[in-house]
């Protein structure tokens, strides 16, 4: 069965990850890398996180940063999971280029 497409939110969050980040760093870096689209409420990142960590796409980093804040960092599955959403978008651009003759 084939993966199904990723939110936007979900997307961004798990490209936000590529270095680690807290959680305010990950609405912070989320927001800029969508140029201000996506904007997450804490209550919806951590319910992204956890399902994420459940799924196995992050890992938390927690007890190897300064102990005030927990971390997270994308994983080789993430990482997988990020490169087959990114694979079907730009399907999606080549076929909606194709069609419209561009």
């Amino acid at each position: 069965m084939e993966p199904s497409a990723l939110t936007e939110g979900v997307f961004y969050i798990l490209l936000s990850l590529v270095e680690p980040l807290h959680g305010y760093g990950i609405m912070q870096k989320t927001e800029v890398l969508s140029h201000g689209r996506v904007r997450l409420a804490a209550g919806t990142l951590y319910g992204a996180l956890n399902t994420m960590l459940e799924r196995g796409w992050i890992r938390s980093l927690e007890g190897e940063s300064d102990g005030r804040r927990k971390e997270y960092q994308i994983t080789k599955a993430g990482k997988e999971v990020l490169a087959a959403e990114m694979e079907r978008l730009n399907e999606l651009l080549q076929n909606g280029r194709l069609i419209l003759g561009e």
